[in-house]
């Protein structure tokens, strides 16, 4: 398995050889500010458990430290270190006011109660309390955890500090000072910005196919929202499997099955895995779900057009390379799926001002930033003759260096 921090490097790396980049300055973009690694214990299942909990702070030259806590079995070290990178990147290249941070427990909580979720959520504040907060860094959620695991959160965090502190996470219910629009904020930026790139390819929605592997809360809900635009979704995979029909799947319904079983799986459309999902003959490819499943290995038989990356890091660096050749126009995690991070950026200025927007508002400013983003990277991709990726990782490179300098640290 590729790992992700070393493919971050490398991904900073090209675009640091683009603009001429000194030594000093990918230092400076490299740095990581603070890794806290913790051993928490906590009750599951009526037993005293050990696990692994981690915070990594990247860079806060732009702003408080911002990124998710995801709780996944797989969570260790360096993709942890990656995410932060990749944060940083992320909150500069739509230019909000954040620096990157990302958390994580190891821990497989398909089998857990409330109770025990409960519990790990509660027990990863106590032990990173010192290190959040409202103006130096601000989780949300992430794979495997949603707003109830936000407020476990918040309410803990609020009887560590002992006083009401909105601000400190994001992604949280609406009854605790959550955004309008938040959950599915994440889809809603990546569909704004493929608008952006369906025009330049004259691609009218009604005729163009799209694939989505992961129907989590951003696959699902860019599921719903091309389907409701006339996107023809020919099929979309889960964790246990996919499904497929050429004429366009049924996805009001196909997301009720999901909710209702817990899976696409059964839905009455012909089977497909993960792995022949990707390489379909279809205009639009969304990878919605985890790091690295698009390789040196598939990547000379993706067929798709554009690729929308709502996951994190889907795409390793030598399959960017061989599908910029084969002319795949790919949408960046960076700039497609930070919609998430953009309406969370408004959570927390709403939760600052104790004064909160109604949805079609947030709906308009997240379209304006996301619309700027886009334009932004195109221009840098076109004047430098590079992929959308690299052009990203210019603009957030730029504009990291340009506060580092005026901090007098470059």
């Amino acid at each position: 398995m590729a790992n992700p921090f070393n493919n971050a490097k490398s991904q900073l790396s090209k675009a640091g050889k683009l603009i001429g980049l000194k030594d000093r300055e990918m230092d400076v973009l490299l740095k990581i500010h603070a890794i806290h690694e913790k051993d928490i214990s906590v009750k599951l299942r009526g037993r005293d458990t050990k696990l692994k909990a981690y915070r990594v702070q990247h860079n806060n030259a732009r702003g408080p430290f911002k990124g998710g806590i995801r709780f996944h079995p797989d969570v260790n070290m360096d993709e942890v270190k990656a995410l932060a990178f990749w944060m940083s990147m992320k909150c500069a290249v739509v230019n909000i006011p954040f620096g990157g941070g990302k958390g994580g427990v190891a821990i497989d909580t398909k089998n857990l109660s409330d109770k025990d979720l409960e519990n790990v959520s509660r027990a990863y504040i106590q032990a990173m309390a010192d290190f959040i907060g409202p103006d130096k860094d601000i989780p949300a959620p992430d794979v495997y955890t949603n707003p109830k695991v936000m407020a476990w959160m918040l309410d803990e965090y609020e009887k560590i500090a002992g006083k009401k502190s909105p601000g400190v996470i994001t992604g949280k219910p609406l009854a605790l000072g959550g955004s309008k629009a938040r959950d599915y904020s994440t889809a809603q930026g990546g569909v704004f910005v493929l608008k952006q790139a369906v025009d330049l390819f004259d691609m009218p929605p009604f005729s163009t196919k799209v694939a989505i592997q992961g129907f989590g809360n951003a696959g699902m809900h860019a599921a719903g929202l091309m389907h409701n635009i006339g996107y023809k979704i020919i099929a979309v995979s889960d964790s246990k499997g996919g499904v497929y029909d050429e004429k366009g799947l049924r996805i009001p319904q196909l997301i009720e099955h999901k909710t209702k079983t817990g899976s696409v799986k059964g839905f009455g459309a012909a089977e497909i895995t993960n792995e022949e999902l990707l390489e379909l003959k279809t205009h639009i490819l969304v990878p919605a779900a985890l790091e690295n499943v698009i390789t040196e290995k598939n990547a000379p038989r993706i067929k798709a057009k554009i690729i929308l990356e709502l996951a994190n890091g889907p795409v390793t660096p030598e399959a960017d390379e061989i599908l910029f050749k084969n002319d795949v126009f790919v949408i960046p995690d960076i700039l497609a799926n930070a919609g998430g991070v953009a309406v969370s950026y408004f959570e927390w200025v709403q939760n600052r001002m104790g004064y909160y927007w109604e949805e079609d508002d947030i709906l308009e400013k997240l379209g304006s930033l996301m619309f700027k983003a886009f334009k932004d990277v195109h221009s840098i991709s076109k004047a430098h003759r590079t992929d959308m990726r690299t052009a990203a990782f210019v603009l957030g490179a730029q504009r990291i260096l340009e506060a580092e300098k005026l901090r007098g640290n470059v």
